[in-house]
């Protein structure tokens, strides 16, 4: 079995966040799949604003853990239709290096009921650093009624819903299919020999 390894970055920035619990039930399922997985959560990482001007910023380490990821979720809160302005701004340091022929999979968390704009936004930067994503996104409506307290669940907190539940380990497990997938490079041709 292909090794792989799965990095999320949670863009909220608040303490008690849904959408890191949800990104850490898509991980623990990549775990359940064979991945070795990390958590970069953007309240703990200092990531100053992105200047193309200045060529280090001190987020080399975190940019790396990205670059060497086989696949990467990335999760956002909905602010105003659209992804926060933590995780863009950290996806602003990012560029190909850190996406080429990377599988990516996506979450967003709604207060209310909508998070396709956010998805679609969050798709869109990704596609623009050459990122893979899968289809199996997640969006989350009135996301604080999809949770509740427990100190026996994954990041202290259960999710209430079957079915988002089910999405969101089915997206750790796709990202990790799919990551298994580009590792093993089916369109590679076989070298041939003068006999053949």
């Amino acid at each position: 079995m292909t090794a792989v390894s799965v990095v999320a970055v949670c863009g909220s920035l608040r303490e008690t966040s849904y959408t890191r619990t949800a990104l850490t039930y898509a991980l623990d399922a990549a775990e359940q799949c064979g991945a070795t997985t990390t958590l970069l959560d953007l309240r703990t990482a200092d990531v100053p604003m992105y200047d193309p001007d200045v060529d280090d910023q001190g987020v080399s380490d975190l940019l790396q853990t990205v670059e060497d990821a086989d696949a990467v979720l990335l999760g956002s809160p909905v602010y105003h239709g659209s992804l926060t302005g933590a995780l863009k701004n950290f996806h602003d340091h990012c560029g190909w290096d850190e996406y080429e022929d990377t599988v990516v999979g996506l979450v967003a968390t709604a207060g209310g009921g909508s998070y396709a704009s956010t998805l679609d936004h969050m798709r869109a930067t990704v596609r623009g650093v050459h990122g893979h994503v899968v289809p199996e996104q997640v969006g989350i409506r009135n996301a604080s009624s999809k949770f509740q307290p427990d100190p026996e669940a994954l990041d202290d907190r259960a999710v209430t819903d079957p079915d988002i539940e089910s999405r969101l380990r089915d997206l750790g497990d796709a990202v990790v299919r799919d990551a298994r997938r580009f590792a093993t490079d089916p369109c590679e041709e076989t070298p041939t020999t003068a006999d053949d």
